[in-house]
């Protein structure tokens, strides 16, 4: 899945450096972070800094392969964990 940080905060006129700031941590911190393999908690922290919900920050495809299955995180966030096959 592809995140829509990027495209969130274009949108809400947001540059990635104020997002930075936003969750403490430096700009440089933040790319390597979303570019590499963040973790639930860093993508948590990014959906409540931009005020959208958790799973506005991933790309739905829709050639995926079924309904997506949910888990919630320890907050109650819904996370998507797989999908069902059709």
């Amino acid at each position: 899945m592809k995140l829509r940080i990027k495209e969130i905060c274009d949108e809400k006129g947001i540059m990635q450096r104020e997002l930075a700031e936003m969750i403490n941590i430096t700009e440089v911190g933040l790319s390597k972070s979303l570019n590499g393999n963040p973790t639930l908690q860093r993508l948590v922290e990014v959906a409540e800094a931009l005020k959208v919900p958790f799973l506005e920050l991933f790309e739905k495809n829709p050639n995926s392969c079924g309904e997506p299955i949910y888990k919630k995180d320890s907050k109650g966030n819904e996370v998507v964990i797989g999908y069902l096959k059709k």
